[in-house]
């Protein structure tokens, strides 16, 4: 059963992660540009689909059950209580 609540989650996310790449003008329109952005990307687009982007690869490590192990090798140690 946990299987298929990854499974189910992760292609929700996934789905959440195409919509900024798929409506970056609506969002544009409703959110309006980012300034950083702006400035160290170039264009306020490239950054919604980034953000898009990085939501599908975290929908994805979450089907495939390695959004923990990704998320311990890289932050994990930061976290760590120390012994």
């Amino acid at each position: 059963m946990h299987v298929i609540y990854r499974t189910i989650g992760g292609l929700v996310l996934v789905g959440i992660g195409i919509l900024p790449i798929l409506k970056t003008e609506w969002f544009m329109r409703n959110f309006g540009r980012i300034e950083w952005a702006e400035q160290k990307l170039g264009d306020s687009r490239l950054f919604y689909k980034l953000i898009g982007l990085a939501v599908i690869f975290i929908g994805l490590m979450a089907m495939t059950g390695l959004l923990s192990s990704f998320l311990l090798g890289t932050v994990g140690t930061l976290f760590r209580v120390p012994t």
